[in-house]
């Protein structure tokens, strides 16, 4: 259920977001750019329905979205990832899970969960842009299917083996988009060559 993303415009939105030059506002941007391609690709399945619409010389069919498109970022860095896929759609709802990571055992606690009411036919899209040990991404995912959700799909700009392997183990229904997945965690848990603190560098904090 992994997808790869290599689109030459999400590959050329990633090599910006790894330089390591690359300043807060430009790297908002690259992360816009990138999650855009991304969710496009995931929604790419989404149900629609054949519609008739009126245009200034006469009727078109066409397809519009028929199924509740939910959104759910993984805080906070999943917040840079969010308006990007409200772009491509505006009228989905929005949830959100807050979770943090212990620096020392890279366990996930959970500090925050709000999710829109009756997700159980709606279509999840799930934002977080690193997927490492794979625990937070779990743990948030246990969270969604607890509210009763059952097409879940996930983003992530940067994955690592690791993380990939847990989801795959623990949620093998859940449907990974990514544009790379790194070679291996370094012994802190964070993906090496990856791109450093995402939240850290969409913020400008450290």
């Amino acid at each position: 259920m992994l997808k790869v993303v290599d689109h030459p415009l999400v590959q050329d939105a990633l090599a910006e977001l790894r330089d390591a030059r690359t300043a807060p506002p430009a790297f908002r941007r690259a992360a816009n750019r990138i999650s855009v391609l991304l969710a496009a690709e995931a929604l790419r399945d989404v149900p629609v329905s054949p519609a008739v619409v009126t245009t200034p010389l006469g009727p078109a069919d066409g397809h519009v979205v028929k199924t509740d498109v939910v959104v759910v970022p993984v805080l906070r860095a999943g917040l840079g990832m969010l308006d990007a896929v409200l772009e491509l759609l505006p009228s989905a709802r929005v949830g959100h899970i807050g979770l943090q990571r212990d620096e020392a055992t890279a366990i996930a606690s959970r500090y925050y969960s709000k999710l829109p009411p009756g997700v159980a036919d709606s279509f999840v899209l799930m934002i977080d842009p690193m997927l490492a040990t794979g625990g937070s991404a779990a743990a948030a995912i246990d969270l969604i299917k607890a509210a009763g959700a059952k097409t879940i799909r996930m983003i992530c700009i940067v994955s690592a083996p690791e993380g990939v392997g847990l989801l795959e183990a623990r949620h093998p229904d859940v449907v990974i988009y990514t544009p790379v997945i790194d070679r291996e965690l370094n012994p802190h848990k964070f993906i090496v060559p990856g791109l450093g603190d995402f939240g850290d560098r969409l913020y400008g904090t450290s």
